[in-house]
């Protein structure tokens, strides 16, 4: 009985190897293609919030694709970095403008009630 089962075991591991290998009608198994980030980060437009929370990274045999997560994390890091250069330039201009208004209003003679000095 030993004997049949190692038999049928060997039989059995012997298909399999063929069927994968190459023996089988069809041929060999076709190469899989490795899988890509398919909903990347809109090159047309700026990043917005729903982009970042629909993003999803392909799963690798190790984790995540290397190269997917650091293209998106240079993406957005560029893109970060345009806006906090845009938030500075806005401040800074807008402070310019502020202390523009505070100038004018304290060169501005006080108006002058004629009521009150008669």
């Amino acid at each position: 009985m030993f004997l049949f089962l190692v038999v049928a075991l060997a039989v059995v591991v012997a298909a399999v190897t063929l069927a994968v290998v190459g023996g089988g009608d069809n041929g060999p198994l076709p190469e899989a293609a490795p899988e890509r980030l398919r909903d990347t980060l809109p090159p047309d437009r700026p990043v917005d919030r729903a982009d970042v929370d629909g993003l999803r990274f392909p799963l690798a045999v190790r984790g995540y694709r290397m190269a997917d997560v650091d293209d998106a994390l240079g993406r957005l890091g560029a893109e970060l970095s345009e806006r906090d250069a845009r938030i500075a330039d806005l401040e800074s201009a807008l402070a310019g403008a502020r202390a523009a208004a505070a100038h004018l209003s304290m060169d501005k003679p006080a108006p002058h009630h004629e009521d009150e000095q008669q």
